[in-house]
């Protein structure tokens, strides 16, 4: 033992807020008074701590094998510091197997993304429950960066700004078909349909989701002009092309070998000239598909199974073998620590109704994930990127500038004119 608790206490030393770790039978690491404690049931918790192993320490946390006394943003800056060095970033000492791990990873990518497994990944995130999820989302439920185009703004406020910037960037006019790939709880798809007029349809694996859209379309009146399906993206039909396709939060879920299928086919659904909005999360690596230090194990486990982050050069560069120009690449990273922070502090709020309905392993879960997440915002261990594209028409002449060749103006202005 004198080696582990030699190395514990190394640990906490290091740290700029205290913490104290209390094992079972009284004895103690750290000070009496410390900003953070760890309760443990099980030495082998001590390990974790002792390797700096931080997700392994919240799947301790999770699966009752320990107990965290102290503010959730104190316990992801310690978590911070313990990590240390940037988890995304891969050892150059390993860079002679750089090709056999990308091999691997891939191998790995399309054994996961078969369409009957991303079904059951995502059913397994979304369909915790309805109600868990709105108690510390906003309003629409839009679970996805907001945009705070404002310092002031609250939550709701900038959600609503996030999804006009996505209609704004798209160009959305009255009529146009509007496609929303990975529709969520449908912000953006009511928000198009009841602000610019266009003829939306939705798309979702979630049951959950599926049917709470379709209750809003009926509720408000929109049956006709906004649709929403339970459906895989590969089984889109494209007799009908459409004239603006948005994919956010959706592509992180696809997969570093569906990722030229997936671009492909919303090549042939987008009608040349079109826009594409696509927004997610990507890594803040080159070469990693997860955080390190275990903590893309933990999101894996708990989270979101099947998940993989790709750097932003990879996805704009598989959108361009795939026939769509990249127009526009826009950084919000802190803006989703910020939106992080915000379902952090809405979950902390209600902790007791959470359990109430999700159970206690599952609040165990959401409250690490979020509060952590934003920490890796924060930390630029992860970013969230909006990248529009067209699918040029092939037409020299075409759109508002010559040779512009899609319905984009190539100039940002259009953006942040006030709207008509």
């Amino acid at each position: 033992m004198g080696t582990l608790d030699a190395a514990v206490e190394r640990r906490l030393a290091g740290l700029d807020l205290p913490l104290a770790v209390a094992l079972p039978g009284g004895r103690r690491f750290g000070p009496a008074r410390a900003a953070v404690t760890l309760r443990l049931e099980r030495l082998s918790s001590l390990v974790h701590l002792a390797t700096g192993q931080v997700g392994r320490v919240g799947e301790d946390y999770v699966e009752g094998r320990l107990d965290i006394d102290g503010a959730l943003r104190d316990i992801v800056a310690i978590a911070a510091q313990m990590i240390g060095e940037d988890p995304t970033q891969v050892d150059a000492r390993a860079a002679p197997l750089v090709w056999w791990r990308e091999l691997m990873r891939t191998v790995r990518s399309r054994r996961r993304h078969l369409p009957q497994a991303d079904a059951h990944q995502v059913q397994f995130h979304y369909d915790v429950s309805d109600d868990f999820y709105a108690l510390w989302l906003d309003p629409r439920r839009v679970y996805s960066c907001a945009y705070y185009r404002e310092p002031s703004m609250r939550l709701a406020q900038a959600q609503e700004a996030k999804l006009d910037h996505i209609c704004r960037k798209l160009m959305l006019r009255e009529g146009e078909r509007f496609l929303d790939i990975g529709a969520g709880w449908g912000g953006l798809l009511l928000w198009a349909a009841e602000h610019y007029g266009v003829r939306a349809h939705g798309i979702t694996l979630s049951r959950h989701q599926h049917a709470h859209v379709n209750g809003l379309i009926e509720a408000r009146g929109l049956r006709g002009r906004v649709s929403m399906q339970l459906l895989d993206y590969r089984e889109l039909p494209e007799d009908e092309p459409f004239d603006k396709i948005a994919s956010v939060g959706m592509f992180e879920h696809v997969g570093l070998a569906q990722l030229p299928q997936y671009f492909d086919k919303i090549h042939r659904l987008l009608r040349p000239g079109g826009l594409l909005m696509n927004h997610g999360i990507t890594a803040g690596g080159t070469r990693n598909d997860r955080l390190g230090a275990g903590l893309g194990d933990f999101i894996d486990r708990y989270i979101f199974p099947g998940g993989e982050l790709l750097h932003v050069s990879q996805v704009l560069r598989s959108m361009a073998e795939q026939g769509l120009e990249p127009l526009d690449v826009e950084n919000l990273r802190p803006h989703y620590a910020r939106t992080l922070w915000a379902w952090s502090d809405a979950l902390e709020a209600q902790l007791d109704t959470a359990r109430s309905i999700a159970g206690e392993r599952v609040v165990r879960a959401f409250r690490l994930y979020l509060a952590g997440s934003a920490m890796c915002f924060e930390q630029g261990w992860i970013a969230l990127f909006q990248m529009l594209a067209s699918r040029p028409d092939g037409s020299p002449a075409g759109g508002p500038l010559r040779g512009a060749q899609s319905d984009y103006p190539f100039n940002r202005a259009y953006i942040y004119e006030p709207h008509p």
